[in-house]
């Protein structure tokens, strides 16, 4: 006999849980197919994409997300309802061959998009729309652990490094430091410094937009106007704790020399500075909380 639990939902109607394992035992055929039919673009993404600084983010966030997604599904038992047969085998029909096209073309950026279309399509042949509703959050999220094109990343953070290389400059500048620009290249007394490699921590833009938006979907998923203003905060925090890591190697470029920034040093610059910027995220929340509180106390007594 398959347990259930009966809860309340936010809306105040009974919600019946029921186990995700359930479901996944219930549907295995259907998760052995697209296990089998991912399989190559996941090991791309794995050997190509999760091994580098820029997607090193993506195992997390599928894992999290996967969770999330899991510990919600039950949420959605009420309201699924699957759509007529034509509809569900037209959309996965489309996303499969989207998906075996573009692994004829070798497209793997449009690939990877195309396995989770069709991924939305499996769950939407299975649940319906108004689950997929409930599941928002988790399918949004879940697009993080896909690697973004090189172009595009190249487009978002060029413009940052060059600010932050140039502003990191000026201030050493200033302090006294003789030190230099370029290009590419920073000049910091005998040693050079390229840019890209000092700036390659911008692409913690990604990982730290996603966890924060994990973090405030649990934390204040019933205020999505919070949410966006938390979210929208990861940037300038990235920013700032990217130009932080970039002072601090090219400081230890100066005193320790080139090997010292490019060996431990380089990736634990890396991880204090991601550190410090998850921090500021939390401090910020508990600051922004106490604000929101205190204009809407004040709100109310006008």
């Amino acid at each position: 006999m398959q347990r259930r639990k009966s809860t309340l939902h936010a809306s105040g109607n009974p919600v019946v849980k029921q186990s995700a394992f359930a479901w996944a035992g219930r549907y295995w055929p259907a998760l052995v197919g697209l296990a089998l039919v991912s399989f190559p673009t996941w090991r791309f993404i794995a050997t190509q994409s999760w091994s580098t600084e820029q997607g090193s983010h993506g195992p997390l966030v599928l894992a999290s997300g996967i969770w999330l997604f899991v510990r919600m599904l039950p949420e959605t038992r009420p309201v699924q309802h699957r759509p007529a047969a034509w509809k569900a085998v037209g959309a996965i029909f489309v996303t499969a061959l989207a998906l075996v096209l573009f692994r004829i073309a070798a497209v793997i950026e449009l690939e990877v998009y195309a396995l989770y279309a069709l991924v939305v399509a499996l769950l939407y042949a299975f649940l319906g729309v108004a689950a997929l509703q409930r599941l928002w959050f988790p399918l949004l999220y879940l697009l993080f652990a896909v690697p973004l094109p090189d172009s595009l990343v190249a487009a978002l953070t060029n413009p940052l490094k060059i600010w932050i290389s140039e502003s990191a400059v000026s201030l050493l500048y200033f302090l006294g430091y003789p030190i230099a620009s370029a290009g590419v290249t920073i000049q910091i007394g005998q040693y050079q410094l390229l840019v890209a490699a000092a700036c390659a921590g911008l692409n913690s833009l990604i990982t730290l937009s996603a966890l924060t938006l994990f973090y405030v979907y649990m934390s204040h998923r019933a205020n999505w106007r919070y949410m966006a203003v938390l979210v929208a905060a990861a940037i300038p925090v990235a920013v700032f704790s990217n130009l932080m890591r970039v002072l601090l190697l090219i400081l230890i470029t100066y005193y320790g020399g080139e090997a010292a920034a490019q060996g431990f040093l380089h990736n634990f610059a890396g991880l204090t500075t991601f550190a410090i910027s998850l921090v500021t995220i939390y401090v910020l929340d508990k600051l922004l909380q106490r604000v929101w509180r205190f204009a809407a106390a004040k709100s109310a007594g006008d």
